[in-house]
């Protein structure tokens, strides 16, 4: 396919804030010298953790929602393997949305919103925060039948890196993925080594046999030149883009880039913000160890989200609960913005969110890039609250949100006394909190220990039904064993 050299194209799709930093107290890793420390992809940007904020000083907290769930997938995967993952792969907002929060739906597009809190933990040293605030949000489910078809245009890494088990994975998960879409849906498969090509164009699903041995097709070799496959899989998602259709484009890599543009930003401003228009951005971490920070800022600012999957149990969660449960989107550009009441609150701290922060007047500019959420999905935030010991609100969340066909903006608004920051908290915002606390410890933002951690962990594994929590409990005994 032809290349685009595009230049002078404002980089319309990026849009970094860096909240206020502070590096790790014990060092740049996080992680004390006896540690055994996973060995990632070198981070280019480092966020460091949010800091209190006074309302008198600033009253509005901003920022784009996001539902990756890869930091979780990949720390879980390094704590198995041993060894602790990487300080600036932690993001603590993943590690809490990857649990169900039982939030109520909405009737129709958009969000349902949901705010409580409870007193912090005893064991939960938040400095002088003594109560922490949940802001929910959850889209309404939709069915298979409900569901448009859809163009999933697949970009895979078929470089060295990728030889052997993950190439293997990737084809494994293909298939699966294709099983389960319907006759209707259409796939087609470009691939990137040095260069790229188109493997396979648009193709129904019904049309099994060649699709099937496309997928076949794939192996490894070769350097990594990612912004070719993303330009020709964005262009052939673009030619075949269909407005009745939920329009995709799948990356799946170590996310190694080394030929041609090999930085986030410089090559969502190659592709430019045309032929994203419309089409949302999946990318899918595969293998032991991966690029986080390149394909989740790729997804982040290509309409879309960020996942990860090692091995065929992890690749099955991912294709089969979470990609085909929520093909479609539900809201486009979804922000949130908190007004803090200064009256009863004296200082706030967002945990989590530091690399989607957003100007507090983007919040209403429908223009500003958000995050794309589709059916059936949650979004948490949790604030730490210092209160003054007033009585009234602690302030007003807003949610705003472009509907999917992108013409019309919707909008939603919920309060919370302070008298509902007292409250005993439900068994998903007691998973929240330890969920919130393992991550704090993990990336070296906390003022305790998994070991402080893990009782209150594992009487969650012991009341939860939900084997996720007993997972967690699993891994932050392993933190601590490690020295975290």
């Amino acid at each position: 396919m032809r290349r685009h050299q595009v230049a002078g194209i404002p980089a319309a799709l990026l849009l970094f804030a860096l909240a206020a930093c502070t590096a790790p107290s014990d060092g740049e890793s996080g992680a004390a010298p006896d540690m055994t420390v996973d060995e990632a992809a070198p981070s280019s940007e480092t966020y460091g953790a949010n800091e209190p904020v006074s309302p008198a000083d600033d009253p509005q907290s901003t920022f784009a929602v996001d539902v990756d769930t890869a930091s979780y997938d990949y720390a879980r995967r390094s704590l198995e393997d041993g060894v602790l993952p990487p300080a600036d792969q932690i993001r603590p907002e993943e590690f809490v949305n990857y649990f169900d929060q039982g939030y109520e739906e909405p009737e129709g597009n958009g969000f349902a919103v949901s705010v409580d809190g409870t007193a912090v933990p005893e064991w939960y040293d938040a400095g002088d925060a003594t109560h922490v605030m949940r802001v929910g949000l959850q889209t309404r489910s939709g069915s298979d039948e409900e569901r448009a078809d859809v163009n999933l245009t697949f970009v895979i890494d078929v470089s060295g890196s990728m030889e052997g088990d993950r190439i293997a994975l990737v084809r494994d998960s293909l298939d699966l993925l294709v099983s389960q879409l319907r006759p209707t849906d259409s796939v087609a498969i470009v691939t990137y080594e040095s260069d790229s090509e188109v493997l396979l164009g648009m193709t129904d699903v019904g049309d099994g046999e060649e699709l099937r041995a496309s997928i076949d097709d794939l192996y490894a070799r070769g350097s990594t030149n990612m912004e070719a496959g993303l330009e020709d899989g964005y262009e052939l998602a673009g030619e075949v883009f269909d407005p009745e259709k939920d329009n995709r484009v799948i990356l799946l890599s170590d996310g190694e880039a080394n030929v041609g543009i090999t930085e986030h930003d410089a090559m969502l401003e190659a592709l430019g913000e045309e032929i994203a228009a419309g089409i949302t951005l999946l990318t899918v971490g595969v293998g032991d160890s991966y690029n986080q920070e390149l394909l989740e800022q790729l997804a982040d600012n290509g309409d879309g989200w960020a996942v990860y999957f090692a091995t065929e149990t992890e690749a099955e969660r991912v294709f089969s609960e979470r990609l085909t449960s929520t093909l479609g989107v539900a809201a486009r550009d979804a922000k949130i913005q908190v007004t803090f009441d200064d009256a009863t609150v004296a200082e706030y701290r967002l945990i989590g969110f530091e690399n989607r922060a957003l100007a507090d007047e983007d919040f209403e500019d429908d223009e500003a890039d958000g995050g794309e959420v589709g059916p059936g999905h949650s979004v948490t935030a949790l604030y730490a609250l210092t209160l003054t010991g007033e009585a009234g609100d602690v302030g007003t969340v807003g949610v705003r949100w472009q509907d999917p066909d992108g013409e019309h903006a919707g909008s939603a608004e919920a309060s919370l006394p302070v008298s509902g920051l007292d409250a005993d908290p439900d068994s998903h915002l007691s998973v929240d909190l330890v969920a919130a606390a393992f991550a704090e410890v993990l990336r070296g933002s906390a003022g305790f220990d998994c070991e402080s951690l893990l009782p209150a962990a594992r009487e969650l594994a012991e009341t939860n039904d939900d084997p996720g929590v007993e997972e967690l409990a699993a891994l932050i005994e392993t933190a601590s064993e490690l020295g975290a």
